[in-house]
């Protein structure tokens, strides 16, 4: 329940980029299951291929906790990191990773095995809370985008 409860969070920041013309990714970051940190894309907005939710999550979190490294957190993001972001989310060391939908074309699993990982080693990771929704938005975005 708890995860969900966040999910919806992200999801709610994934609807907002939406709103803005951005690809519908959304991020929460949370410490005892506080909401610390919220993020969503805003690469076209900043015109930084960059400003993905989870970076924008990452920083503002760090930020809130007065260091770079986020091992009692948890990221809720709507859809699998990407290559950079799980990168960063490695560096990061966050305890937790939480995501909806998973992205196969983009998804850092489609270019890590568990074995060989930019996520931090005591790192967990959650996939499919409220995968459904999760992806509908992103189908909805990008038929909409085609049309």
């Amino acid at each position: 329940m708890k995860d969900e409860r966040f999910m919806r969070m992200a999801l709610a920041e994934a609807m907002e980029a939406a709103a803005q013309g951005e690809i519908p990714v959304g991020a929460v970051i949370t410490v005892n299951d506080k909401v610390i940190a919220r993020g969503h894309n805003l690469t076209e907005t900043l015109k930084d291929v960059t400003a993905h939710a989870e970076m924008i999550a990452i920083t503002a979190a760090a930020e809130n906790l007065g260091g770079k490294y986020l091992p009692d957190c948890t990221i809720y993001v709507t859809v699998e990191p990407c290559a950079m972001c799980a990168g960063a989310l490695g560096w990061s060391q966050i305890g937790r990773i939480v995501y909806g939908a998973s992205d196969p074309k983009r998804g850092f699993f489609s270019y890590y095995s568990p074995t060989r990982s930019p996520i931090h080693p005591k790192t967990v990771i959650t996939s499919g809370v409220l995968e459904e929704e999760c992806r509908e938005l992103m189908q909805d975005f990008f038929r909409k985008l085609r049309r």
